[in-house]
């Protein structure tokens, strides 16, 4: 029988423990510090056992994840260090930085076991273990950053392993690991962040601003939301990346300022032209840093119970619906309802159903 452990269960890693548990000789432990936490994992069904003490999960395990937040990653490895590790037993975690636990793990004697760094690109903007779905990796990447050293059987161990997430591997060097995800996720949430909070100082002086912002705006800074404490751990575990990525970005609206200030209409309309070339090639249908969004719009009639008649279909199909908003009334229809779906497959069966009845764009 092979002995899972993952250390944290919550979004991440109980995701990963419901696409490995019931699987033939697999069992899966669930680690928390929290007693009470380890019991909830148990009672929802998402491991075989639950405990919290970390020598029993570490002990006579094949495989551990860690899925704790990235800030805690170098003392998790330190402990697992302390311990008679199982020989041959792979090592890996779900942090969204590579280059700083890679380091740990190679500083950190491990015994017989092996560290391979792991990033699933996926997730969503809910937390804990309640919003674990087997689902979550599907179609997703899932990038593997092993240590120098390490023997290609346990690579292919681990791939073998995850092809229960049903999701791509892909192997990659911590440091360029990093630089991209720098690019394409952590800048984004910098930039949405501070675009944000330079449209609320605005709101101060003008209540108009809040108001308006509803709509494009919104849905452009979503990112703007995500957690506090997990984006503080990640943005200084890439610090040098992002720094380098915010003084090129500084470089990019220096740009328009000198566009703007000489009336360059030619340059700005060749600047979006340019970002429209790249980013239409850019596969829409496919998981990646940033949790995507597939939205469906509905007209609807202004009567009671409309809303909960449609929640109510779409939960006979066994549809997941992620969130529903109420759009302002149209002119040409009495009210739009916003559904949105984590995948695509999702969005065009609800689709499919609404339209029987309803006008859906």
């Amino acid at each position: 029988m092979t002995k899972i452990a993952i250390f944290g269960v919550g979004l991440m890693g109980g995701s990963l423990a419901l696409c490995f548990k019931g699987q033939p000789g697999l069992r899966v432990v669930g680690h928390s510090p929290n007693p009470a936490s380890a019991a909830k994992y148990k009672e929802r069904g998402v491991v075989d056992q639950a405990t919290s003490s970390f020598e029993e999960a570490a002990l006579d395990a094949d495989f551990i994840f860690l899925c704790v937040p990235v800030g805690l990653l170098e003392e998790y490895l330190h402990r697992l260090g302390r311990l008679p590790l199982k020989p041959g037993c792979i090592v890996t975690d779900v942090g969204s930085t590579k280059a700083g636990v890679c380091r740990a793990a190679a500083e950190t004697d491990l015994g017989g076991a092996w560290f391979i760094g792991g990033h699933p690109m996926a997730g969503s903007e809910r937390s804990g273990v309640e919003a674990a779905s087997a689902e979550l990796y599907e179609n997703a990447f899932y990038i593997l950053t092993p240590l120098p050293g390490v023997p290609e059987e346990a690579v292919a161990r681990l791939s073998d392993l995850l092809r229960f997430t049903r999701a791509r591997i892909v192997r990659v060097e911590a440091e360029e690991h990093d630089a991209i995800v720098g690019g394409i996720s952590h800048l984004p949430h910098i930039v949405a962040v501070a675009l944000v909070n330079l449209i609320a100082r605005h709101n101060e002086q003008n209540g108009l601003y809040h108001s308006l912002a509803a709509g494009g705006f919104r849905d452009i800074t979503r990112i703007a939301s995500s957690e506090p404490v997990v984006w503080r751990d990640i943005l200084l575990s890439n610090r040098e990346v992002v720094l380098g990525l915010l003084r090129e970005w500084i470089d990019e609206s220096e740009k328009f300022v000198r566009l703007l200030l000489e009336r360059d209409g030619d340059g700005i309309a060749e600047e979006f032209a340019r970002s429209r070339e790249f980013r239409d090639t850019i596969p829409e249908r496919r998981k990646g840093a940033l949790k995507g969004w597939f939205d469906l719009y509905v007209d609807v009639p202004d009567h009671p119970g409309i809303i909960g008649q449609i929640a109510s279909r779409l939960g006979e199909e066994r549809i997941n619906l992620r969130n529903i908003q109420v759009m302002e009334s149209r002119a040409d229809a009495p009210g739009v309802l916003r559904l949105s779906f984590d995948s695509q497959e999702a969005l065009d069966q609800a689709a499919a159903l609404l339209a029987r009845s309803y006008p859906v764009h």
